[in-house]
C-alpha cells in the first residue's frame, strides 16, 4: 500500500511540474542555491552540465527561458530596481527601474537564423552555434540590467553562463539569477543556466578568464579588466571605456538639442557609456544654447562653481603621462547634490549641471560618470570636430552630433569612426530608446562586435550536401 502510495504521489508531482505548478517539496536541494555559488570551479562545472542539458532541449526552451527573464525584469522591476539602488548607491531610482523593465527590448531567439545557398553542386547550409559556457563580467553600474541582457542574447545563442558581477553590485546580481533560475526549473526543469559567484573578487575573475571550462569571455567595464580580457588566450567581445562627445553647429535646433543633451546626460546620472559627457558648440550659438538648456531641466554653474566641483570631482595628476583621477564617491550622485557639495541650491526638478569651461578642465578628458556636463566654445564646426577627435580618446565608442546640414553629420561620421554615432537626438536613441534599432547593455567596442545581439555569441558551422537537394 505504502509503494502504491509512493508511485502515485511521484506521479501527481510530475504532472503538476509539467504544468508548472509543482509543489515546493519538488524542487531539488541544490549545492549552489540557483546558480549562486562560493568558487569558481563549482561554478563553471555546474553551467557545463547545464550547458549539455540545454543542447539536448529544444530551441522552444530557449524562448521559455528568455520569457523568464524578461517577465521577471518587467513584474519585478520596483523591487529589484530598489535593491539595485540600495546597493549600488549610484545613479537615479527611478531609472534603476526603467532599466529592467526595458530588458525586453533586448533580442533574443527571434534575431537568430540560418544561411543557406545551393547551385549547380548542391546545398550548404550555415548555422549558428553555441560556444558552450560563456565567462561574464558585469559592471557597477548596470549590475542587473546587464546581466539579464547577457542572459537574453547568450542563451538565444545557445550558451550558459559563469558570472564575476562588480563586487558592488554582486547582492543584487546573485539575487537576480536566483530569481531567474527557479523561475526557469519551474518553466522548464533546467538548472543552473546562469552561474555567479557569491563574493567575486579579482581572483575570481582571473580565475573565470583562465578556466579550460569557459569557452568565451564577455567583459562589460573598466579599462583595466578590458586589457585583462583582450590578454587573456580566450576569445573576448569587450565593452570597453568611453568618452562621448557632442559637437552642435550653427545649423542646429537648440530646444531639441538641449533636451536631448539633459535626456542623454542626466540618465541614472550619466552612469551610461554612451552617455553626454562633453559638448563642443560653435560661437555662433553658444550662448543662446546655455540659456535653452536652463529651460529644459539643466542648471548652468559659473565659473567659480565649475573650478569648486572640479577640485572635490577629480585629483590632479600626481607624475608626468599621468592624467585626472576620479573621485570615486561622487559618481551617479544626483545633480543637486553634487550642488550641495559646493553650496549651490538648485531649482527642484534640476537633472543637469552644466556650464562653459575650456579643454583643460578634467570633465572634458575624463570620463567622469556623474551629471555635470562641460559646454567648450569652439570657432566653428571643423573646430569642434577636432576637439570632439581628441577627447573621445581614439575609444570609437559613441558620438553625437546636433546639426541640420547633412554634409556635417557626414564628415563628422566619418571622422569618428565611432561605434555608435548618433544625430540630433539623446544618446539613448543609439540603442533603440528614440531611435531604429535593439537594445543591448554590452557594446563592444575595443574587439568590434559592436552592440552585441544572439548572434554575437555564436559560431559558424557549415553543412555542406554536394550535388543534392537542389531542386530548382
Amino acid at each position: 500500500m505504502q509503494a502504491n502510495a509512493d508511485t502515485i504521489r511521484t506521479v501527481v508531482q510530475e504532472v503538476l511540474a509539467q504544468l508548472g505548478k509543482a509543489p515546493k517539496s519538488s524542487t531539488p536541494a541544490r549545492d549552489g542555491d540557483f546558480g549562486v555559488f562560493q568558487s569558481v570551479d563549482q561554478a563553471v562545472a555546474a553551467a557545463n552540465e547545464a550547458f549539455k542539458k540545454l543542447s539536448e532541449s529544444p530551441l522552444a526552451a530557449r524562448a521559455t527561458v528568455i520569457e523568464c527573464v524578461r517577465r521577471i525584469c518587467d513584474e519585478q522591476a520596483e523591487e529589484l530596481g530598489t535593491l539595485e539602488f540600495q546597493e549600488t548607491k549610484i545613479g537615479r531610482l527611478d531609472h534603476k527601474i526603467e532599466k529592467l523593465k526595458i530588458i525586453k527590448l533586448v533580442p533574443g531567439v527571434e534575431f537568430m537564423r540560418t544561411d543557406a545557398v545551393s547551385g549547380d553542386h548542391g546545398l550548404t547550409v550555415t548555422e549558428y552555434a553555441p560556444f558552450g559556457v560563456i565567462g561574464a563580467i558585469t559592471p557597477v553600474t548596470h549590475s542587473l540590467p546587464t546581466l539579464a541582457g547577457n542572459v537574453v542574447n547568450m542563451i538565444a545563442g545557445g550558451n550558459t553562463m559563469v558570472v564575476n558581477p562588480h563586487p558592488n553590485g554582486a547582492r543584487i546580481a546573485c539575487e537576480g539569477v536566483r530569481r531567474f533560475n527557479r523561475a526557469i526549473y519551474k518553466a522548464t526543469g533546467l538548472e543552473n543556466l546562469v552561474t555567479i559567484i557569491e563574493k567575486p573578487t579579482l581572483d575570481t575573475a582571473a580565475a573565470i578568464f583562465a578556466h579550460r571550462g569557459v569557452k568565451l569571455l564577455c567583459v562589460t567595464g573598466g579599462p583595466a579588466v578590458a586589457r585583462a580580457a583582450m590578454e587573456s588566450r580566450k576569445k573576448a567581445i569587450v565593452a570597453g571605456p568611453g568618452n562621448p562627445p557632442v559637437v552642435v553647429d550653427e545649423t542646429a535646433c537648440l530646444d531639441n538639442t538641449a533636451s536631448s543633451i539633459v535626456k542623454g546626460g542626466a540618465y541614472d546620472n550619466n552612469l551610461l557609456c554612451i552617455g553626454e559627457k562633453e559638448v563642443f558648440a560653435v560661437e555662433e550659438i553658444f550662448d543662446p544654447l546655455l540659456d535653452t538648456m536652463s529651460r529644459h531641466g539643466g542648471f548652468q554653474l559659473n565659473s567659480s562653481q565649475i573650478d569648486a566641483l572640479s577640485k572635490l570631482a577629480f585629483t590632479p595628476p600626481t607624475k608626468p603621462g599621468d592624467h585626472y583621477h576620479l573621485n570615486r564617491d561622487l559618481v551617479g550622485l544626483d545633480a543637486s547634490k553634487l550642488a550641495e557639495l559646493i553650496g549651490v541650491r538648485v531649482p527642484a526638478g534640476t537633472q543637469l549641471l552644466f556650464g562653459e569651461t575650456d579643454t583643460s578642465n578634467p570633465f572634458v578628458p575624463e570620463e567622469q560618470m556623474m551629471p555635470f556636463v562641460p559646454f567648450v566654445r569652439c570657432r566653428n564646426f571643423s573646430h569642434g570636430v577636432e576637439l570632439a577627435l581628441e577627447f573621445e580618446h581614439g575609444f570609437r565608442h559613441t558620438s553625437l552630433i546636433h546639426s541640420r546640414n547633412v554634409r556635417h553629420m557626414t564628415r563628422m561620421g566619418r571622422e569618428m569612426d565611432t561605434t555608435l554615432f548618433v544625430k540630433n537626438g539623446p544618446s539613448m536613441a543609439g540603442l533603440g530608446l528614440g531611435g531604429q534599432g535593439y537594445l543591448s547593455f554590452s557594446i563592444a567596442t575595443p574587439t568590434g562586435e559592436g552592440v552585441t545581439n544572439p548572434m554575437t555569441f555564436t559560431r559558424q558551422r557549415r553543412c555542406v550536401l554536394v550535388d543534392d537537394l537542389r531542386v530548382i
